[in-house]
């Protein structure tokens, strides 16, 4: 079984088109890689069960994991009874007896999860473990943990490092002490293994081809920068356990290919890593700096000397152009999203791995640019209620560009200059990437964007010590992406608990850039209900949004019902021209408000300037200990909007959702006065029947079924469905442009002429053992009047 090429799971959309409409026919991919295609995701491996149709064509290649000696003994074996002891309390407590259980109850159990699922979400045993299961905490020196770190200055500065080697987020003292850590914990254990077993299938690959994925100017070689990455830091890692010089002699392989010097082409000479895409330079600049710190002490001097000169001459010098007014440098320019994360944090990353030998004081000029920029935009990246500024996705390559770039500063000066602080409110982007996270997928609104390779959510792992949150560390010790060198040691051993004992099953962000609600009945159970909705501005967003006022997501059963499509093709003309009402991006029916689960007032889109505003309402349960978790009988949870801003020819305009009948069911509910066509949309995968009255449609997908009837239905409206493609009266797209197609998507809608209607629609899941008496048919409630008791 191959290794892992790009961790892409959990953040699929509903269609499997390509990401490129335009083929390039130099790739050696698509010949020679069976693991790529244009869409920016996986094709899957060998089908072992019934997966979704929006999740089959998307699961990544899963990760091998070898069981091997490895550090003197230390083996990747599994440590997990299944049969752990269980008890009927619901949480634990903080006291040292209920400290020093806990410990011993997460070694007794090893990882958490069982399994995962068809999404390459984790899998909870069923049980009831408060000794394991307790309150998210950090057990400090209690427990075998990192020791403290011996430099510690008392006046840092960007430019004095610390003397010893490694200095980049991984310093000596940790590895010293992982190999004992990796054999007495075992997630260390597990991620360890898994690291191994990648090193071992990249190291058996050719060098990574310089291939540029749609012209240098389109997504470059970005892709080429982030496999050099992983493979660098697996590597690396693999030569510091062992003390293999094979690993090493690899990465200097893949070092001397990717810097142009060697025989295979690599790009421009003397702009190899592709300025016209800075995100390349950004990503292979921080590839280069953790192979030359973390190989350091293994390098010739010769060797060492050319990877000084290629990082300064074809990383640092172009970022010192670019803050000097050169035209890629657009970035560091009030961008507060992942591209100025990445490209600073990169050219942070490999200014920080040259000081001291650096002769021509590039890197210090570089860190002394880039660091001050990346406090006042990178760090800016979370609005007020941790929401990221772009997309659900895109909160991925921008945290790990900060988190990355925050901790090198910290282990190589002892700083983070501001990085964590000066926005106030970054602490809070870990929650937002829980909350973003629904049981199959996540809420995946606009914009998904390229592979992922070395960009995974293990910021959560340092934001959960870095804010002394545990949560966010447990959290994401889960997640398959868990198991990269970084991760390693940005995780805690000392962290015990449970991430969802007391942990909030709702959440409202109520920032007017963003304005959006979650809700579930679960957070270990992903065959249970989610439910997001968003209401934010449409701009401000770094083009990477859609016109998607009252869009939604519905996860039901372990599929889900209503999703979103995700990315068009990135270098169709107008694409990223703007967020203006004019701009050619809202010709293209991915990002057109036809494309999203939205009503559609005369065919048109939703103004780009719209301002709505949303209110939400919950009774507030927490989940507790036990990985069983039912809500009460009177639990609720619902979003209302006000959207009349977004539309013309519109009165006035309301959309609510909510959980109804203990959370089994969900009610969508739309009060609008309009003076034109109306059509309600929603995208779905599965296959849709509607009975003969046109109120009630049935949807299968995944060996289950969904009822969504109309209720109160106006005179007129039923259910019809449609193709998801662009309706006849849209204006024309840019010459010699399409549509990416939308195959396996159905669009079920309602069509009504111009009146005053109050929608309501019910989403039914047809759950197991649930008998047909036992749904209910929800009062009439104008939204106006929605309250947490309005629908018992």
């Amino acid at each position: 079984m191959a290794g892992r090429s790009s961790y892409d799971s959990a953040h699929l959309p509903l269609s499997n088109a390509q990401y490129q409409s335009t083929p390039n026919p130099n790739t050696p991919y698509r010949s020679g890689d069976p693991y790529y295609n244009e869409s920016g995701y996986l094709p899957p491996p060998a089908k072992k069960r019934g997966l979704s149709p929006w999740i089959k064509f998307g699961v990544p290649v899963l990760l091998l994991v070898i069981v091997g000696a490895v550090v003197g003994g230390v083996l990747g074996s599994r440590n997990h009874n299944k049969n752990a002891s269980t008890s009927s309390s619901s949480s634990g407590n903080s006291n040292p007896a209920d400290a020093s259980s806990a410990v011993s109850a997460k070694n007794a159990l090893g990882v958490f999860p069982v399994s995962t699922d068809s999404y390459e979400l984790p899998v909870y045993p069923s049980t009831t473990n408060t000794a394991a299961f307790t309150i998210p905490t950090f057990q400090g020196n209690s427990v075998k943990t990192w020791p403290s770190d011996p430099f510690a200055p008392s006046s840092p500065s960007m430019t004095t490092p610390r003397s010893d080697r490694p200095r980049l987020i991984a310093p000596a003292y940790k590895w010293q002490a992982l190999p004992d850590l990796i054999r007495s914990d075992p997630y260390l254990s597990e991620w360890n293994a898994t690291i191994f077993g990648n090193a071992t299938t990249w190291k058996a690959m050719g060098t990574v081809p310089y291939v540029a994925d749609g012209g240098l100017t389109g997504s470059g070689i970005l892709d080429v920068s982030r496999q050099v990455k992983e493979r660098i830091k697996a590597w690396s890692y693999a030569y510091r356990l062992t003390n293999d010089s094979s690993w090493a002699e690899r990465a200097w392989e893949e070092l001397f290919t990717a810097s142009g010097n060697s025989t295979t082409p690599f790009g421009n000479t003397g702009d190899n890593w592709n300025t016209q895409h800075f995100l390349d330079v950004g990503e292979m600049t921080a590839a280069f700096a953790i192979g030359y710190d973390w190989l350091y002490d293994y390098w010739t001097q010769d060797r060492r000397t050319a990877l000084m000169w290629t990082i300064l001459e074809l990383g640092i010098s172009k970022g010192i152009q670019a803050y000097n007014g050169a035209s890629f440098g657009w970035w560091n320019n009030n961008v507060n999203g992942n591209w100025n994360c990445v490209s600073n944090g990169g050219l942070v990353l490999g200014s920080l791995a040259l000081l001291g030998d650096d002769p021509t004081g590039q890197a210090a000029q570089m860190i002394n640019l880039a660091v001050p920029n990346a406090v006042q935009n990178c760090a800016m990246g979370p609005s007020t209620d941790g929401t990221w500024s772009e997309t659900a996705n895109y909160w991925y390559f921008g945290t790990t560009g900060h988190a990355e770039m925050t901790s090198a500063l910290m282990t190589a000066t002892g700083s983070d200059y501001g990085l964590l602080n000066t926005n106030n409110n970054f602490n809070k982007t870990g929650l937002y990437h829980m909350y973003v996270t629904g049981m199959t997928s996540l809420f995946n609104y606009g914009d998904h964007g390229p592979n992922k390779y070395s960009t995974t959510a293990n910021s959560m792992i340092f934001y959960g010590g870095a804010y002394s949150t545990p949560s966010y560390m447990l959290f994401q010790r889960d997640h398959q992406d868990a198991a990269e060198p970084t991760g390693m040691f940005w995780y805690d051993p000392s962290v015990t608990g449970a991430f969802w004992d007391g942990m909030p099953i709702d959440h409202y962000f109520a920032d007017s850039e963003d304005n959006w609600g979650s809700m579930r009945t679960s957070w270990t159970d992903n065959t249970g209900v989610y439910v997001a909705m968003k209401a934010g501005k449409s701009i401000g967003h770094q083009t990477h949004g859609d016109l998607d006022q009252g869009d939604f997501v519905l996860d039901a059963m372990g599929q889900r019902w209503a999703g979103e499509l995700g990315s068009g093709d990135y270098l169709s003309t107008g694409y990223f021209s703007s967020e203006t009402q004019d701009s050619q991006r809202w010709l293209y029916y991915r990002k057109r408000t036809e494309g999203q689960n939205c009503v559609l007032v005369g065919g048109q889109n939703q103004n780009a300037a719209a301002a709505p505003t949303g209110q939400f309402g919950t009774t507030g349960e927490a989940q507790g200990s036990s990985t069983v978790y039912s809500v009460p009988g009177s639990s609720t949870a619902f979003f209302t909007a006000d959207l009349v801003s977004a539309y013309n020819q519109t009165t006035s305009y309301k959309r609510g959702i909510r959980m109804i009948n203990g959370r089994k069911q969900v009610l969508l509910q739309d009060d609008i006065n309009v003076q034109a066509d109306i059509q309600w949309r929603m995208h779905t995968n599965a296959t849709v029947a509607i009975d003969s009255a046109g109120t009630t449609a049935t949807l299968t997908l995944g060996g289950q079924t969904m009822q969504v009837q109309l209720i109160n239905a106006p005179a007129g409206a039923k259910f019809t469905t449609q193709d998801a493609v662009r309706l006849s009266t849209d204006p024309a797209l840019p010459s010699n442009q399409s549509d990416q197609p939308n195959p396996g998507v159905t669009v079920l809608t309602i069509a009504l002429g111009q009146g005053t209607y109050s929608l309501q629609v019910l989403f039914n899941p047809q759950w197991s053992g649930m008998s047909a008496s036992s749904f209910v048919t929800p009062p009439v409630v104008p939204l106006d009047n929605w309250s947490l008791t309005s629908h018992n």
